[in-house]
């Protein structure tokens, strides 16, 4: 631990250092441009649920059937002068009708150095996002979002772009060497390292990304003793992401791997792919078409209600998505990769889906898209089907910053749903919601 934080620190001190003087050596002759901006986001999304996962799988309740509305409040602080750009966040979530608002969080604070040669550093609390969002995302379907307390130092130029980052967490500021204890799953990681590296080709419309990941999760336990003192378990995630955009037509594509070791302590040893076509004939309509494939633990074996867990497997094969925008993904009704399966295993996922946007006016957009949804491993006594998915959604812009939303999703769940997932009703599973986002800039001043 002490060589892990001499070291971040040496990067810490390099990295300022390092923009300081790159910022230092610009043409002190020239005039200064100071910008402020103030923004606001206040944004409402009301759901309706019928049928889904229960809390209680032995005493569904009404919560299987329920109704509520999510709001997002955001005051956003801008400052940019020269090579010095200042962001702060203020974000309030909750539910209406809450008794405690006492959800109020500083979403995004960060300060950005930027050299003229490219160079820059950032520090504070990020929205991290990266490719297509698959690996890493801000998730910001989600009304609380995802924010990265870390340094990122990073280089970007003739079509070349370099980002490090460099997360270390604590509970609070403590004295003894290994640090606050982080309990496995109630915190992101411990410790993150992240290098990607992307490059756009020149006069061809090809990009192509490179991403490594170093994931440090606190595993043992708290006051535990030999095995399980408390430890960092480190789990790598790398691979690649490629886009070719010609005219009228788009193909993306992706592979990640995972090693190392879970906070459980169990060896992780998967993988995932994605392959995602978009045909644009014009501006009216576009059509596309994908298919998602994630790895999962060999042979799940899938108890009944009130049975006995079964042992962990020795590697853990099931793929994690990490710290992606996930509801992107698997179909819009987030079974997958935001719970966790009945009994631990994960038995992977295939997602083939087909869909199409029409954008009959303007400022209007409608789509409609079909999931077929898989394990991606087999179980030992269910089909690997998991359901089919048929999602409908509208978006209308009623002026510049206001936008209005809805859309609605229809599962045909299969027994092997209802069993990995707990999932309720008659294999029928329903949701409904309209969303009303406003975004106005409140003032801007130059000097």
């Amino acid at each position: 631990m002490t060589s892990r934080t001499r070291s971040f620190r040496i990067l810490v001190t390099v990295g300022m250092l390092m923009l300081s003087i790159g910022a230092a050596a610009q043409d002190e002759s020239q005039t200064e441009l100071n910008q402020l901006e103030l923004g606001l986001q206040l944004l409402s999304r009301g759901e309706l649920r019928n049928g889904g996962m229960t809390s209680d799988p032995e005493n569904p309740t009404s919560e299987d059937r329920s109704a509520f509305v999510l709001d997002r409040e955001r005051l956003v602080v801008g400052y940019q002068r020269d090579f010095l750009e200042v962001k702060t966040t203020l974000q309030h979530v909750g539910t209406w009708g809450k008794e405690s608002s006492a959800n109020v969080t500083v979403y995004e604070a960060w300060a950005k150095l930027a050299a003229k040669n490219g160079l820059f550093a950032q520090l504070g609390r990020l929205a991290l996002k990266y490719d297509d969002e698959r690996i890493v995302g801000p998730d910001d379907w989600s009304v609380a979002a995802m924010t990265h307390d870390a340094l990122r130092l990073g280089y970007e130029g003739h079509g070349h772009k370099v980002h490090a980052i460099l997360a270390y967490n604590q509970n609070m500021r403590v004295l003894d060497e290994p640090g606050s204890y982080y309990v496995p799953g109630a915190r992101p990681y411990k410790t993150m390292h992240t290098l990607w590296y992307h490059y756009d080709v020149p006069k061809i419309p090809l990009g192509a990304s490179l991403l490594f990941m170093n994931i440090g999760m606190q595993a043992g336990e708290k006051d535990g003793q030999f095995e399980n003192a408390p430890h960092t378990e480190w789990q790598l995630v790398y691979g690649g992401y490629i886009k070719y955009a010609p005219p009228h037509f788009t193909v993306e594509g992706s592979y990640y791997r995972q090693a190392g070791h879970d906070e459980y302590m169990a060896k992780l040893d998967a993988w995932m792919a994605a392959v995602k076509a978009e045909w644009q004939p014009n501006d009216m309509w576009s059509v596309q078409s994908g298919y998602d494939y994630l790895s999962g633990d060999d042979y799940v074996s899938v108890v009944m209600k009130g049975g006995l867990g079964m042992p962990r497997h020795e590697v853990n094969k099931g793929f994690n998505p990490v710290y992606g925008s996930h509801h992107k993904f698997y179909g819009a009704m987030d079974f997958f990769y935001l719970s966790t399966y009945v009994n631990g295993f994960t038995p992977g996922m295939q997602n083939a889906y087909i869909g199409g946007t029409y954008r009959p006016l303007k400022n209007l957009s409608l789509g409609a898209t079909y999931h077929y949804l898989a394990t991606g491993t087999e179980l030992t006594d269910l089909d690997r089907t998991l359901g089919h998915e048929i999602e409908l959604e509208a978006s209308y812009n009623l002026a510049r910053d206001i936008s209005l939303s809805a859309g609605f999703s229809y599962m045909t769940g299969t027994e092997t749903m209802e069993r990995l997932k707990r999932a309720s009703g008659d294999g029928s599973l329903r949701w409904a919601w309209l969303s009303l986002n406003i975004t106005p800039r409140l003032f801007l001043t130059k000097w």
